[in-house]
């Protein structure tokens, strides 16, 4: 279980650093034909389309390798244990806000399957589906992050 989903988190780096390039080129490329004269109005929707999966996959990224703003000036200072409960009880929270993230995000998703993008063929319910299947990842990130804390918490280790 622990291969498949370290094949899915590299799988989701190397997703969100060639959506990334490519975003940088689109926009790139539509300047450069806005300069020539050329309307090339896809180009935008597509880049923003990309955008959507690029900052939640990013968001994903960054929250699993604990990179995220985090304040701990508060919990630095407190002994082991109640920084780990104080630790849990964050990861709850936003267990709790995830949860919603990802059941009110798949209603939006499918309400807006019939909505499409303005110079593409497809729903823009592809673009709206990448917040709540990205809040399941960070779920199952979340649930990890949970189960070390407790596991430390048992063991008494550091954090």
């Amino acid at each position: 279980m622990k291969r498949i989903y370290g094949i899915f988190c590299t799988a989701e780096e190397i997703v969100c650093g060639t959506t990334l390039v490519a975003i940088v080129i689109l926009v790139f490329s539509s300047v450069i034909f806005r300069m020539l004269r050329l309307t090339m109005s896809w180009n935008i929707d597509v880049a923003m389309l990309l955008l959507a999966w690029t900052s939640f996959l990013g968001a994903d990224c960054a929250y699993r390798r604990g990179q995220l703003v985090g304040i701990d000036i508060i919990t630095r200072s407190l002994p082991k244990k109640l920084a780990k409960i104080i630790a849990i009880a964050v990861f709850i929270i936003i267990l709790i806000a995830l949860a919603f993230f990802a059941y009110y995000g798949f209603r939006l998703a499918i309400s807006d399957s019939g909505r499409t993008y303005s110079s593409l063929p497809i729903s823009f319910s592809w673009a709206t589906v990448s917040l709540p299947l990205t809040a399941v990842s960070m779920i199952v990130s979340t649930l990890i992050k949970i189960n070390q804390c407790i596991k430390g918490f048992n063991q008494g280790g550091a954090r």
